[in-house]
C-alpha cells in the first residue's frame, strides 16, 4: 500500500511551523495511542503513521529531503537513508518533548521518569472560629483533629512486625512493567504492588496492612493579625501521613470570624456609629468613642449634622502581611429620646418657640421655593 503523504497524515500544510507541526502530532497520538484504542488495530497503524511524519517533518534537515524527494529519500530501495534513517529513531531524543506530555498524561510520569512508589498523605481541612479581635490582632489556638499517621506497629510497612513484605513476583521487585507499543517500549505501572515493588503477604494487626492508623493530633495555629473572615491558612506537612516514603499532606484551616456588636470591617477598615445629643451637634463637643485599642477622645465641631463621618487614623485592622494598619470610620447621628422627663419637655418647648422666632423666615422662605417648584 502506498504511504500517505506526511502533510496530509497530520493534517497541516506544507508551509505549517514546527509549532503547528507538533500540535498536529500530539493530538493524532492523543488520539490513535493504542492504550486508548485497546484491541483496534486500526488505530495502532495510524498511531505508526504519525509518529513516522511526526519524525521527518519535525526534523528541519529530513523535511527539506522530503519536501525535495517525497518518500524516495528515505526508500533504501531507492538509495536514500531507509527507515533507520529517520531522525530519532536511533535514541528516540526527538520526541522528549512530546512525549514528555504524553506519557504524562497517559502513566503520570515522563518516558526517562522513575515510577513514584510513595503515596503522598491526603490533605485536610480544618472550620477554625475566632473572635473579631483575635482576626484583627492575631492569636495562637489549638486545635485536635483526627488524622491517619504512620503505624507504630508496623512502622508504616503494612507488614506484620518481623515479617517484612515480600518482592512482587509479577514486576520482580521493579514496581514497572515493560510493554512494547509499536517502535516504543512503555514502562507501565505495576498492577499487583502498584508499583511498589512489593506486597505484604502477612498485613500488620493494627493498621490491616495500610502502614496508617488514626490518631488524635494536637496542632497549634497561629492566625496571622489581619485575617479575614472566609480566608484559609496552609499548614504544610500536617494533613495525613504518606506511605511507602511518599511525603505528608497539607492542612488547611478556613478561618470564620465571630461577627462583633459594634465593630464591622471592610478590609483593613472599621466602621462603628455613635449617638450624639442635639446639643452636642449644634454647639459641638468631645466625646468617647471606642476603638479596638480603647477609649479615645473625639471632637464635634458645631452644626456637625446628624449622619457625619469622622476619621480616626490608623485605628482600623492592620493589613495582612504589612506593618501598617487602616482606619475607624466614625459615623454620628443624633439621638432622638423616645421619652423625657417634665423639666426637659418644658426646656424644649421654649427652644421651640425660639427657633420658630429666629428660624422661622429660613422655613417660610424654603417652602415658597417648594411651591414655586411644583406651582
Amino acid at each position: 500500500m502506498a504511504k500517505r503523504d506526511y502533510y496530509e497524515v497530520l493534517g497541516v500544510s506544507r508551509n505549517a511551523s514546527l509549532d503547528e507541526i507538533k500540535k498536529a502530532y500530539r493530538k493524532a497520538a492523543l488520539q490513535y495511542h493504542p492504550d486508548r484504542n485497546p484491541g483496534r488495530k486500526d488505530a495502532e497503524e495510524k498511531f505508526k503513521e504519525a509518529t513516522e511524519a511526526y519524525s521527518v517533518l519535525s526534523d528541519p534537515e529530513a523535511r527539506r529531503k522530503y519536501d525535495t524527494f517525497g518518500h524516495a529519500a528515505f526508500d533504501q530501495s531507492s538509495g536514500g537513508f531507509g527507515f533507520g534513517g529517520f531522525p530519532g529513531f536511533g535514541d528516540f531524543s526527538g520526541f522528549e518533548d512530546i512525549f514528555g506530555d504524553l506519557f504524562s498524561t497517559f502513566f503520570g510520569a515522563g518516558p526517562t521518569s522513575r515510577t513514584r512508589r510513595g503515596r503522598p498523605g491526603r490533605d485536610l481541612m480544618y472550620d477554625l472560629e475566632v473572635t473579631f479581635e483575635e482576626a484583627v490582632f492575631g492569636t495562637e489556638k489549638e486545635i485536635q483533629i483526627p488524622r491517619r499517621c504512620t503505624c507504630t506497629e508496623c512502622g508504616g510497612t503494612g507488614g506484620k512486625k518481623g515479617l517484612p513484605p515480600e518482592a512482587c513476583r509479577q514486576c520482580g521487585g521493579s514496581g514497572q512493567l515493560r510493554v512494547q507499543q509499536g517502535f516504543f517500549t512503555i514502562a507501565r505501572t505495576c498492577h499487583v504492588c502498584a508499583g511498589a515493588g512489593r506486597v505484604i503477604t502477612n498485613p500488620c494487626p493494627s493498621c490491616q496492612g495500610s502502614g496508617l492508623q488514626v490518631v488524635e493530633s494536637k496542632i497549634k495555629v497561629k492566625v496571622p493579625a489581619g485575617i479575614d473572615h472566609g480566608q484559609r491558612l496552609k499548614l504544610r506537612g500536617e494533613g495525613e501521613s504518606g506511605t511507602g516514603g511518599g511525603g505528608a499532606g497539607d492542612l488547611y484551616v478556613q478561618i470564620s470570624v465571630k461577627k462583633h456588636p459594634f465593630f464591622e470591617r471592610q478590609d483593613s477598615e472599621i466602621i462603628c456609629e455613635v449617638p450624639i445629643t442635639y446639643s452636642a451637634a449644634v454647639l459641638g463637643a468631645e466625646i468617647d468613642v471606642p476603638t479596638l485599642d480603647g477609649k479615645v477622645k473625639m471632637r464635634i465641631p458645631p452644626g456637625t449634622p446628624s449622619g457625619k463621618v469622622f476619621r480616626l487614623k490608623n485605628k482600623g485592622v492592620p493589613v495582612l502581611g504589612e506593618e501598617r494598619r487602616g482606619d475607624q470610620h466614625v459615623r454620628v447621628y443624633v439621638d432622638v429620646p423616645k421619652k423625657v422627663s417634665a423639666a426637659h419637655r418644658e426646656l424644649l418647648e421654649k427652644l421651640r418657640d425660639m427657633e420658630e422666632r429666629e428660624l422661622g423666615s429660613d422655613a417660610k422662605g424654603f417652602f415658597e421655593k417648594v411651591k414655586d417648584m411644583f406651582g
